[in-house]
């Protein structure tokens, strides 16, 4: 009785201090199969419940290195699968549980959770597709291509849809600037018929390989790839392909920010209610919300004319980006941000359905930050398929 006792009061210690890591998830599923264990099958069941937990444990592994109550939460396990005389091996199911059966319509199914393939089919050509980036300080480029440069302190939603759910928190780029970037990033993939709900979250210094659950794939079908996640580099980039909605989500982190690019389906994009009217990526931040870039909000050890030589190195376009690199190098006086720019012009170019307008000229900014925008022609990008 005191062994379980602090083993649950080792579990609720978990919970508080590892949520980030996502042992929580295996925590509260645990207690919620062992609540009401009683019968003859008791112990069976309270063993598969151990199993369980050990498995989520092991898919936690990767985001949770390091953790103390991760570690705990293994010890724990193996403590009261001693005490209970499980098995070794793979969990026995209890009488009355039955092994799942494929879906009769697979094929039917596998077509549903392929956007790209099924809009194909019913309509005869492929989609179309929109872009939002918002990087920096941070700088939006929202879907209809209006370019913008935001305060926006504290947490705001960047997508509020019928499938998807994106919110950025920013804090100062110095101390006492109207200037900020993006510190922790979280996106939820809602509940949809291929997949089961997926929460991602990124914070500086922390972009997991895996959504919060240790899960590298979101799809309810077992050999399903609706919704995946990788690292094309380690802490530095992450790459989100859902292809059941026809979208794919870039997650970087450059020197101390994050950064967030999607190429996102036109019906996704815009599916939406009146009520979901907040997103900056559909409307740009509040007129309330913009700086303007004709001038930085405060000054740095940088001078202009050094950001310039910094970012002409890195963009030699004269376009919005460059010109969001010399306002951020100047502003924080970090040079990292010449990168930050860099990426997004990148990200921009594999991700913009129309190559002519990746690159943006704004002329006669205004103090509220918008302004009219002039398209470049640039070159176009073969050989790379995406929101598949």
């Amino acid at each position: 009785m005191l062994l379980r006792n602090t083993c649950f009061f080792l579990l609720l210690f978990c919970r508080h201090v590892c949520s980030f890591c996502g042992i929580s998830y295996c925590d509260s599923k645990y207690s919620t199969e062992v609540a009401n264990l009683h019968g003859p099958n008791q112990n069976i069941s309270h063993c598969n419940a151990l199993h369980s937990y050990s498995s989520c444990t092991h898919r936690m592994a990767p985001t949770c290195r390091g953790n103390l109550a991760y570690h705990t939460a293994v010890a724990i396990i193996k403590t009261l699968m001693i005490q209970k005389n499980c098995s070794k091996e793979s969990p026995t199911l209890a009488p009355g549980l039955q092994t799942p059966t494929p879906d009769d319509q697979d094929f039917e199914f596998l077509d549903i959770c392929d956007y790209k393939k099924n809009f194909a089919l019913r309509h005869g050509h492929l989609p179309s597709y929109q872009h939002c980036a918002v990087f920096g300080d941070p700088h939006v480029r929202t879907f209809s291509d209006e370019f913008l440069t935001c305060q926006v302190k504290g947490s705001w939603p960047l997508l509020d849809n019928h499938y998807l759910f994106v919110q950025a928190t920013s804090h100062p780029v110095v101390e006492g600037s109207n200037a900020t970037v993006i510190s922790k990033l979280t996106i939820i993939f809602k509940k949809m018929e291929c997949i089961r709900e997926m929460i991602y979250q990124a914070e500086i210094d922390n972009l997991p390989a895996a959504f919060v659950d240790g899960y590298v794939n979101g799809d309810e079908r077992p050999e399903g790839r609706s919704l995946t996640i990788h690292e094309p580099t380690p802490g530095q980039h992450i790459v989100i392909n859902a292809s059941y909605i026809g979208t794919t989500i870039f997650v970087r982190q450059v020197g101390r920010q994050l950064s967030f690019s999607i190429q996102a389906t036109e019906e996704m994009a815009f599916s939406f209610t009146d009520e979901q009217d907040l997103q900056l990526c559909v409307g740009g931040c509040p007129h309330s919300q913009r700086i303007s870039q004709s001038k930085s909000c405060c000054k740095s050890n940088i001078t202009e004319a050094w950001a310039h030589l910094l970012c002409k190195d890195q963009l030699p376009v004269e376009d919005v980006y460059f010109e969001s690199c010399v306002f951020d190098v100047v502003t924080s006086g970090d040079p990292s941000f010449s990168l930050v720019a860099r990426y997004a012009l990148e990200d921009a170019k594999l991700f913009h359905p129309n190559t002519q307008k990746v690159h943006i000229f704004q002329t006669n900014v205004s103090p509220s930050g918008s302004a009219p925008l002039l398209l470049f022609p640039t070159p176009a990008i073969s050989g790379l398929q995406l929101g598949s």
